[in-house]
């Protein structure tokens, strides 16, 4: 009886081994099923753009210089607050010159002389003239002479007072007060109160006491690349992005296109600036990094496939179908592209399964 179970469980046992040396053989030859990546045909629209990086400016902004040197003495505005034309904008005290304030009292000192000596000489010739011994004829050259160095001496003082305070009480004008040339908003006041600025000259251009521009009126600068440049035109429409405003566009028009390219970086780079159509409810700030996408053309409502599942041979472009028995080879021809998807405009129909190759 023993050796009747020894027999039964010795078989047991090569028949499980047998088993499981069929079953890891049938395994091993076994082919896993292939799973290929698909994309499908859809009905869409497809726009091909030029993309151009840039800013946000006023289209007129002015910087305002000092016309003296000394102090800032005084601020009366802030960045941001709005300017009418010929408003206040800062005081100037003036700090002369040593040697040309000593040559202006000079002057004055001298002229006053000469004055006071050309008064006598007419007062005396007066007297002369009174009595009949000169004829009033040689009494005018005293006279004319006595209003030449009243003149001389007047002129001095004026410039004296131009050279100690920077302005002349006759001229009826003050240089040393900044005011603004143009209405507008102060975008930046880069002086403070106790600041030592430069006069405007031949030779310096001065210190900006500020920049005022018209906000209503801002436009796109930026710059496209040489390779896009030449299909595109003044008059195009623009979709401006601004990266401090989310989820939000500006309506554009492009208005110039640089005739000289700058080259950066080894391409060559082309000026573009575009009219910004503004959205009331958004506040749109002068120096804010924008994009401008510059639509080249658009087709509405067709056939797209992504660009990636084309197969290019012989000036020939393919795909690879799906069907019942797996997948075919089909010729296509093909239309506009964005760079990512591209119009099919025949050889496969809405919702046709293609293999990515």
């Amino acid at each position: 009886m023993i050796k009747i179970l020894i027999r039964i469980v010795i078989l047991f046992v090569v028949l499980a081994l047998f088993g499981a040396g069929l079953y890891f053989l049938v395994k091993r030859n076994e082919q896993p099923t292939e799973v290929y990546e698909t994309r499908k045909v859809e009905t869409t629209s497809i726009v091909k753009r030029a993309v151009a990086t840039g800013s946000i400016e006023p289209r007129k902004e002015v910087t305002i210089k000092s016309r003296v040197s000394g102090v800032v003495e005084t601020l009366f505005l802030e960045p941001g607050g709005y300017v009418e034309k010929d408003a206040l904008i800062a005081k100037i005290k003036i700090v002369p010159d040593a040697v040309t304030l000593n040559a202006a009292r000079a002057r004055v000192e001298t002229a006053r002389i000469s004055a006071a000596n050309a008064r006598r000489e007419r007062d005396s010739r007066k007297n002369l003239l009174n009595e009949k011994l000169i004829s009033k004829d040689e009494y005018a050259k005293y006279q004319y002479d006595y209003e030449i160095q009243r003149e001389e001496e007047q002129s001095a003082r004026s410039n004296l007072k131009l050279v100690r305070e920077g302005g002349s009480g006759e001229a009826g004008t003050v240089s040393s007060e900044i005011r603004s040339t143009v209405s507008g908003t102060v975008l930046e006041i880069p002086v403070k109160e106790g600041e030592t600025v430069t006069e405007t000259n031949n030779f310096n251009e001065g210190t900006t006491i500020a920049s005022v521009a018209d906000m209503t009126d801002m436009i796109f600068t930026g710059t496209v690349d040489e390779s896009e440049v030449g299909r595109i035109s003044e008059g195009m429409a623009l979709e401006i992005s601004i990266g401090a405003i989310d989820g939000d566009t500006f309506d554009g028009v492009l208005e110039f296109i640089s005739p000289k390219g700058v080259r950066n970086e080894g391409t060559v780079q082309f000026q573009i600036r575009a009219a910004i159509r503004q959205n009331s409810q958004q506040q749109v700030r002068a120096g804010y990094s924008a994009n401008a996408d510059i639509v080249l053309d658009r087709r509405d409502d067709v056939l797209v496939l992504d660009e990636g599942v084309l197969i290019f041979e012989d000036d020939k472009t393919f795909v690879l179908v799906e069907n019942a028995e797996g997948f075919e080879r089909r010729e296509i021809t093909t239309g506009l592209s964005d760079g990512l998807k591209i119009e099919i405009v025949s050889g496969l129909a809405d919702g046709a399964v293609v293999r990515v190759p």
